[in-house]
């Protein structure tokens, strides 16, 4: 064999040294972001998510701008729509939980534009009594709406397994609904016109929030008037159902409804037979019109909370007072020196999902 040939008869055995790190695909999670320890790299950036081993991530903020779908594990349904559906989901990084709202768009046009506004004020909205929006996607023909996540389910929820609310609590409720309404009618001068008990959600931490803006009114005029008819009638104003003009007021009813409904555990207008409950929606706007608005007996509530639901429930708009008003009625102090502890009635009077042992590790963002 010439000097620098190979025998072609003779196998050759190649090895490679062991590798020292195993495989890159390892550090990179779907969304195709780098991780190695507390180090997360990705195209919007370096982001170090721990400092130590046992110290948790720093909670994702709206501002943030760094989550993805493909790094949320879908936990449970939590909600379901003629839409779309609502998902607990945890991020797979920091371990938080979300709410995620997926819609699916091969809906009709109103029903479209309704998203459409929804996603509006989610955009705009940072108020700590409204749900808090985190990011929107668009993907297979579907919206996704990373929301944050009020443990506690909504009022609706809650009210089902306390059947009524005390005033004490009521009175802590209302306030943080108040302010989330001068939120919304001053500041960013929406009407939110579905105010009712599964559109306010609340937490272990003893929040209120409210939600569900697909069909508020964003008023672009000064006279803060509007005139369309969407919504859920329960709940609805007289001058909203009568078809005419209507303003921020028509939500100061539905509160006033709402109070009511909690503190009776039952809803404000009752039907004909009591027992089979309204049948004919038609009935139930005609009463809401016609009849006298409804009223907090004098013999089992106190004084201030009889003149708070009068105050919410004039039928004459003119006649109702508004968040910032009512902000400064005697209810809203009747029982501060009590220090109403909502945080411990939501969690130990409430619903199970309050109960998720998992639920402490959400972030107080």
């Amino acid at each position: 064999m010439k000097k620098g040939s190979l025998n072609p008869n003779v196998k050759l055995k190649l090895s490679l040294p062991p590798p020292d790190e195993v495989s890159f695909a390892k550090f990179l999670t779907q969304s195709g972001t780098f991780k190695d320890g507390d180090l997360l790299v990705n195209r919007d950036g370096v982001r170090v998510v721990s400092q130590t081993e046992s110290e948790p991530p720093p909670p994702i903020t709206p501002s943030d701008n760094q989550l993805s779908l493909a790094d949320m594990d879908m936990v449970k349904v939590i909600g379901k729509g003629s839409s779309g559906i609502v998902q607990l989901v945890q991020h797979k990084w920091t371990s938080q939980f979300f709410a995620l709202k997926v819609i699916q768009m091969n809906i009709e046009e109103p029903a479209r534009k309704a998203i459409a506004q929804e996603l509006k004020i989610n955009q705009s909205s940072q108020c700590p009594y409204v749900v808090m929006s985190y990011q929107s996607f668009y993907d297979n023909g579907a919206i996704s709406i990373i929301l944050e996540y009020m443990d506690g389910g909504s009022l609706a929820d809650f009210l089902k397994s306390v059947k009524t609310i005390p005033e004490p609590y009521l009175a802590a409720i209302c306030k943080q609904v108040l302010k989330g309404l001068l939120y919304l009618h001053h500041e960013k001068h929406i009407i939110h016109r579905d105010l009712k008990p599964s559109n306010l959600l609340v937490n272990h931490r003893g929040e209120v929030k409210i939600t569900d803006f697909g069909v508020s009114a964003i008023m672009q005029s000064t006279s803060g008037q509007a005139n369309s008819f969407v919504g859920t009638y329960n709940y609805m104003s007289p001058e909203r159902i009568s078809g005419g003009k209507y303003g921020y007021k028509s939500d100061i009813w539905s509160l006033g409804l709402v109070l009511l409904e909690c503190a009776t555990g039952q809803f404000p207008f009752s039907p004909p037979e009591l027992d089979e409950g309204w049948t004919n929606v038609y009935e139930l706007m005609e009463a809401i019109v016609d009849h006298p608005p409804p009223s907090a007996s004098s013999d089992h509530f106190s004084p201030e909370f009889c003149s708070f639901i009068s105050a919410c429930v004039q039928k004459d708009p003119k006649d109702r007072q508004a968040a910032h008003e009512l902000m400064a009625h005697p209810f809203m102090n009747l029982y501060e020196d009590l220090h109403v502890d909502l945080a411990t009635y939501f969690t130990n009077a409430g619903s199970p999902l309050a109960t998720l042992k998992t639920c402490d590790t959400i972030s107080d963002s």
